[in-house]
């Protein structure tokens, strides 16, 4: 598989994409006709315009599966994927209504350049059980696309000690999670992103990752690391702890 799974699309300083945007142009073909899926934000025209005006300088052409009357006959003639950040409950909800979510599984499998980012690198995910997004919509099923076998959580944060908050840190969420889940989880900060090409995976970006497995100390990832072995590495959901 080829894939370029961002932790945002957005940053402090930056226009949509332009902190990524060496990589994303190098990821996607040359004149690549792009699908976005724009399911995560409710306003799908906006979000598709948003898109057209950061990548379509580049050559890229960009379509949104929603504006025609197939959203799975769109990735029939696209060269590339985009699946945009919003609320992972909702984007995944609207996978399932539309078949797309059985659709990208396939073509993506059969060489379908994938890129997402924040929620639509969740997607990539075999689960939605790491997202940070509040569940604002029901989907028929928290099983996500499964193109790599371990969870991500993008936007991670690092605990702030000089915070007065009590509330859960994102390292205590992840870690009930691997308290009833034998599955590893790479968190992705603000500006990194995962590429995985075939059966290699790699941290890329301006900032390292952070990887969870049970049972072993938290582990940061610089930039260039190789974390192929994550492509084969079990999982085991609802296997708690004892």
């Amino acid at each position: 598989m080829n894939l370029l799974l961002l932790s945002n699309s957005t940053q402090y300083g930056c226009g949509y994409l332009e902190h990524a945007l060496d990589t994303v142009k190098a990821f996607l073909p040359p004149d690549a006709r792009l699908a976005f899926v724009p399911y995560a934000l409710a306003d799908h025209d906006t979000y598709t315009a948003r898109v057209r005006d950061a990548l379509e300088p580049a050559g890229i052409t960009v379509r949104g599966v929603h504006e025609g009357t197939d959203p799975v006959g769109e990735l029939a003639s696209a060269d590339a994927v985009f699946v945009g950040g919003g609320n992972s409950f909702r984007l995944l909800a609207a996978l399932y209504r539309t078949g797309l979510r059985d659709a990208l599984r396939e073509r993506v499998r059969d060489g379908l350049p994938y890129m997402g980012a924040s929620a639509g690198t969740n997607m990539a995910a075999a689960t939605l059980r790491t997202t940070n997004d509040m569940p604002i919509v029901q989907p028929p099923s928290f099983e996500a696309l499964g193109l790599v076998p371990f969870q991500i959580n993008p936007h991670y944060l690092d605990p702030d000690p000089e915070s007065t908050h009590k509330g859960e840190t994102r390292e205590e969420r992840i870690n009930e999670f691997l308290e009833e889940n034998d599955v590893p989880v790479l968190g992705l900060r603000e500006g990194s992103w995962l590429r995985v090409e075939g059966d290699r995976a790699q941290v890329q970006g301006a900032r390292p990752a952070r990887l969870f497995t049970r049972g072993a100390p938290a582990r940061e990832l610089p930039a260039g690391s190789d974390v192929s072995d994550l492509l084969t590495a079990p999982a085991r959901f609802d296997a708690p702890a004892r």
